[in-house]
């Protein structure tokens, strides 16, 4: 099985950028441990701050990957050529946010990312990323 993980921007900052709400751990150390657990499973990792290289890794992987899990941060709530791009590829995909986006401001409440994705993940922390890849090992399900 072979995963795609995307993360958008500022997540390059786990770790380091507001611990209240993201924790203090960077992503490269709890990918360590993910990959290390599912060690069966090929798990690739991409992250970027540019919105359109975000678009070319879902292209690229979209039709060839079992699942992606992605986390767009800011663009979750902008990006209409994200949620485009998701809805263009075969492969399925979930939503991941760290931190509660439903608990946070008025502005993070609206996903137009999420409608796209065969399911959201908000408020789990690092684990819901954890959580997202245990779905994609489930039996096959219609998610439609």
């Amino acid at each position: 099985m072979k995963i795609q993980i995307i993360n958008g921007p500022n997540l390059n900052l786990l770790g380091v950028r507001e611990k209240s709400i993201y924790g203090d751990t960077n992503f490269e150390l709890y990918l360590t441990t993910l990959k290390t657990k599912y060690s069966s499973v090929h798990i690739d990792y991409f992250q970027s701050n540019v919105e359109g290289l975000i678009i070319d890794k879902l292209h690229e992987v979209g039709f060839s990957y079992d699942g992606i899990i992605i986390n767009v941060g800011g663009y979750t709530h902008t990006s209409v050529a994200i949620a485009d791009a998701i809805m263009a590829i075969d492969t399925s995909v979930v939503e991941v946010h760290i931190s509660n986006i439903y608990a946070r401001e008025k502005y993070r409440h609206i996903s137009l990312t999420g409608k796209n994705c065969r399911g959201v993940l908000t408020g789990f922390g690092l684990d819901g990323y954890r959580l997202a890849l245990e779905s994609f090992l489930q039996e096959p399900q219609n998610f439609s």
